[in-house]
């Protein structure tokens, strides 16, 4: 048996007023989740144990079944992995965010969402103004880069950008971790950059352009999520049945997973991590994937970036998206291959559209195959599935019973 999961990020929310209390999954029109959910049978995963802060990054390693505390370095290394740069001891490697601050205000995240053409001009520039033989800048996507220290102590205490918005950016700054007064010096280099990076990239030409033509200015970086070369077992350790396995994502940090779990990263032309993602060519890769391979990860971004923002209808739009142009495709086409094909739908986290963050509640997920034994469930959401036979999953259960399934 073949096995797919399809991963909509961040596609779980709250119950929304404007919606007469629904969550955005029971008020999207999702006919082909629904009918899976109806075919197949639900539970709940919990992906954030207690301890880590709800991240992609610790949500996507969860639903994959890997042993956090064992193996959680940050979100740095993976990005590092993603892009090709080997970590050698004593480096520590960091997320580094571009960023639109206005005032003293952390605007957004994302500095309006650059490109990675122009993101690539301002890394370049920061590098040469202020990278050496300990500091060095790499370009990532968009607006998510990396920033490795050599010698640098992983010890700190860094407020992910994205959970904060529209705040005061000052007292968000870097601190050394309680208990870890060896940090100070890590820190300090690191506010040290952020400051300096504000003065350099505030009157950088492609800046100024941006600013004319009414976008936000990627005017500052923002390093969070340290750590060094993690040491994870390959996924066809833990599942023999698995040969070949592939990733197919935009995001640099999950493809960083699938370097560190073994899996082949495929790329994918118009993939943006957006709205304007290319899903059919997704789609396309995936069902070529699943031909040659035995398990594949098919990651789509786009609803956990429209709970960024906060957009109820641009989410809704994402949520209905994955539905109908990857969900039904994959199923229609899989349903009859001589080889049964398992899919298992599920988000990583919430990133509620009210909060504008992630969230640490467990998400929903389904489980279909041909022939399996479907439950009571009816729909595809966040309370259907607390009927579910699978009840309340945690750490390596849901990917236990995903990749041990037996077709009859």
């Amino acid at each position: 048996m073949k096995h797919i999961i399809i991963l909509g990020d961040g596609m779980a929310d709250h119950p929304i007023a404007s919606l007469g209390g629904k969550t955005l999954l029971q008020a999207a029109r999702t006919p082909n989740m629904d009918r899976l959910a109806r075919l197949g049978r639900n539970g709940r995963l919990l992906t954030v144990l207690p301890g880590f802060h709800p991240g992609s990054e610790v949500a996507n390693m969860s639903v994959l079944g890997y042993d956090l505390p064992k193996v959680y370095e940050g979100r740095g290394p993976l990005e590092a992995a993603s892009i090709g740069v080997d970590l050698q001891p004593g480096d520590m490697a960091m997320r580094c965010n571009l960023v639109c601050i206005e005032g003293d205000i952390l605007k957004n995240h994302s500095a309006g969402h650059i490109t990675t053409k122009e993101a690539d001009v301002l890394i370049q520039y920061l590098q040469e103004q202020l990278g050496n033989d300990r500091i060095h800048f790499y370009t990532g996507v968009q607006y998510r880069h990396l920033l490795v220290v050599k010698g640098g102590n992983k010890h700190l205490d860094c407020t992910p950008p994205h959970d904060v918005p529209l705040q005061p950016f000052r007292p968000l700054l870097v601190k050394a971790e309680a208990g870890h007064p060896e940090a100070e010096d890590t820190a300090a280099l690191l506010n040290d950059l952020i400051l300096r990076s504000q003065e350099l990239l505030a009157r950088h030409p492609l800046n100024l352009r941006r600013v004319s033509e009414g976008k936000d200015p990627a005017n500052s970086i923002w390093p969070w999520s340290p750590g060094y070369r993690p040491q994870m077992e390959l996924f066809s350790s833990r599942f023999p049945q698995v040969k070949r396995g592939a990733v197919i994502t935009a995001v640099d940090l999950i493809r960083g997973i699938g370097h560190y779990a073994g899996l082949r990263r495929i790329d994918v032309e118009g993939a943006t991590g957006l709205y304007d993602t290319n899903y059919e060519n997704k789609v396309r890769a995936a069902l070529d994937a699943l031909r040659t391979d035995d398990f594949v990860y098919l990651h789509i971004e786009a609803s956990d970036e429209a709970g960024h923002e906060g957009d109820i209808a641009l989410k809704t739009r994402t949520v209905e998206d994955l539905d109908s142009r990857v969900v039904g495709p994959i199923y229609e086409e899989v349903r009859s291959w001589d080889e049964p094909v398992a899919i298992a739908v599920l988000p990583d986290h919430p990133t509620p559209c009210e909060v504008r963050t992630h969230t640490a509640e467990p998400v929903p997920f389904l489980i279909w195959h041909p022939g399996i034994q479907p439950d009571s469930v009816q729909t595809f959401d966040e309370v259907a599935a607390c009927e579910g036979c699978y009840g309340l999953l945690r750490e390596d259960g849901f990917i236990k019973e995903f990749m041990n399934l037996t077709y009859k």
